[in-house]
């Protein structure tokens, strides 16, 4: 597994990439937060949130339809969310019956799992944004520099670092079990599904040994090199006055979403 496979696209020049990465944070986070507080209904202040997402994806150049793309990945957890729909409140759409049961979708029920589902569209877009256009350490600098408590930015920190070990290893458990599960063309290899199990069984009892022996090997050659804690990078982090203007001009957007929503 390639070291940059979740920053290839954080290397860019675009302002968005330039932006100090506790703006990109505090942007984001106050946007999702924006999101969440919007009335049920509010189409137009979703429309105008989905219309800032394009916007801030054609300013970082990864192109104006980057995070829609990816942002369907999350929609089936939001589905968790589909028992809305049979809200008591509002008027009855129909009614059906389900294994003795009645089920009524209402209006109110609706509109309320449609804005569960975009709040939840576009802040997976927001967070898929902040991370392709943040390199992971400066991502880590800013939640130190936000006073985020230093267990969970250390947490975080080793998560990301010991996902390529993790990787790494399940690559190598894999193709050694291809080469051991040799068949003849047109010739089905393996047993039945008891066999199956068991195998997987094994293999992720030798994947924690593994990724245990070799993270413990990762931590200590940290430390040979002189970690103490913190991630170290070569960025200044110093606050522009590009940093504060596009900081203050976003939270005025998201007052204006905010207006909009209980408006509109």
């Amino acid at each position: 597994m390639h070291v940059d496979l979740f920053d290839r696209y954080s290397q860019g020049e675009s302002p968005l990439h330039r932006l100090d990465p506790r703006v990109k944070v505090v942007v984001t986070i106050l946007y999702i937060i924006s999101n969440a507080v919007l009335p049920d209904g509010a189409w137009a202040a979703f429309g105008l949130s989905w219309v800032l997402v394009l916007v801030v994806n054609w300013v970082s150049e990864l192109g104006i339809d980057y995070t829609f793309r990816r942002s369907f990945v999350a929609l089936p957890f939001a589905l968790a969310a589909v028992s809305a729909i049979f809200s008591p409140q509002g008027q009855p759409l129909t009614d059906w019956s389900v294994a003795g049961f009645s089920l009524a979708p209402t209006d109110f029920g609706l509109i309320r799992f449609g804005s569960i589902l975009l709040r939840s569209w576009l802040s997976v877009q927001a967070a898929i944004l902040l991370v392709a256009v943040t390199q992971f350490p400066d991502l880590i600098h800013a939640f130190e520099h936000l006073h985020v408590p230093a267990i969970l930015t250390t947490i975080i920190a080793f998560l990301y670092r010991y996902l390529f070990v993790l990787t790494d290893e399940v690559m190598r458990l894999l193709r050694a079990r291809t080469a051991r599960s040799a068949a003849l063309p047109g010739v089905k290899s393996g047993r039945n599904v008891v066999w199956r199990a068991k195998v997987t069984g094994n293999m992720a009892g030798q994947l924690f040994l593994r990724s245990y022996e070799r993270s413990d090997q990762i931590y200590n050659a940290m430390l040979a090199r002189g970690y103490q804690g913190q991630m170290r990078t070569l960025r200044a982090h110093i606050m522009t006055a590009f940093d504060w203007s596009l900081g203050a001009l976003s939270f005025l957007f998201i007052l204006l979403l905010q207006l909009v929503g209980r408006i509109a």
